[in-house]
């Protein structure tokens, strides 16, 4: 492996995988959906393409991974409707649909593992906190985030930038302080006083992100900004408002979102980190076309051209070696 700096494609697995799923509407030739494993393919296969990256590194929420942040707040990710194809395939019912979903998302870590990537699945971990985690570990390699969740937002500094397939925009630190006039640095501070709808995770009431950044114009700043610092400004405000008032109302409301939304030292053990750190260093470079073409012709996914996605893998193995 070059002990120059590498350039790493970073990706949130399961948010990708969505993406695709719903997306793309390939059938098998018997008629199953398997657009989740095609348009998976061909999205990784854009962002080979376009960043050139040395490694490559999908991460995965593990078995039980919510349970750390549910111990926090009983309600986090509660309610969340399962997601469903907005279309319908013939006859295929919704428990056919479910079980069709879970085949191709396990199907495509199949594929993944014939491939120089490296997938990271550990149990009671979420992908968000493993993203932190390799982030932190290759401080000075060039990485890009794939997922269009803005918790990784926070993430964002000269090295590390978030690409969101939603948009197809790529975010950087300059980006972000000029969209949200808040710094990646405060940008989960920020959204722990505003809450997350899509982790059922309410925030203050009539709180958002841009009366933040109004109000408190520090948090566009690089320095970070601590939650006591907020709520002193709230608590001895020359001219109080409801906008303050809402904020010390909340107070451990905002301080538990925080401690569940920030990915700049996420609580986990040692042993989780030694594991990462493990398959950082034995960074997987085999790659076994003959079961992905196996795979392909199993499951119809072989009208998709592979060509150029087994060429820059190619290169991904041999920098590897």
């Amino acid at each position: 492996m070059s002990n120059q700096t590498d350039k790493i494609l970073i990706i949130d697995g399961l948010n990708l995988f969505f993406r695709a799923y719903l997306m793309d509407p390939s059938l098998s030739p018997n008629g199953s959906p398997v657009g989740g494993i095609k348009g998976t393919f061909k999205i990784l296969q854009k962002m080979i393409r376009e960043i050139e990256p040395d490694r490559i590194f999908v991460c995965w929420d593990g078995h039980k991974s919510s349970i750390r942040r549910r111990a926090i707040n009983s309600n986090y990710k509660e309610g969340r409707k399962p997601v469903r194809l907005n279309r319908t395939f013939g006859d295929l019912s919704e428990e056919d649909e479910r079980k069709n979903k879970y085949w191709q998302n396990s199907r495509v870590m199949e594929y993944l593992n014939e491939m120089p990537i490296a997938q990271i699945y550990l149990d009671f971990v979420e992908a968000d906190d493993i993203i932190s985690v390799l982030c932190r570990e290759l401080p000075n390699d060039i990485k890009t985030i794939v997922s269009n969740d803005k918790d990784f937002l926070q993430l964002l500094n000269d090295t590390t930038f978030l690409y969101r397939p939603c948009k197809e925009e790529t975010y950087d630190v300059e980006k972000v302080v000029g969209e949200f006039d808040i710094h990646p640095n405060n940008f989960a501070l920020a959204r722990a006083f505003v809450g997350d709808a899509s982790d059922n995770l309410p925030g203050a009431q009539g709180v958002g992100l841009k009366t933040m950044a109004k109000r408190f114009p520090g948090l566009k700043e690089e320095k970070s900004v601590l939650l006591t610092e907020i709520f002193d400004l709230c608590q001895n405000a020359a001219k109080p408002l409801q906008f303050h008032s809402s904020i010390l109302k909340s107070e451990s409301l905002i301080r538990d979102n925080y401690e569940m939304m920030q990915l700049y030292s996420p609580a986990l053990s040692i042993d989780t980190t030694l594991k990462i750190r493990d398959i950082i260093n034995n960074y997987p470079a085999s790659f076994n076309k003959t079961n992905i073409r196996k795979f392909m012709m199993e499951d119809g996914t072989g009208n998709f051209s592979w060509v150029e996605l087994f060429a820059r893998l190619n290169k991904v193995s041999a920098h590897n070696k």
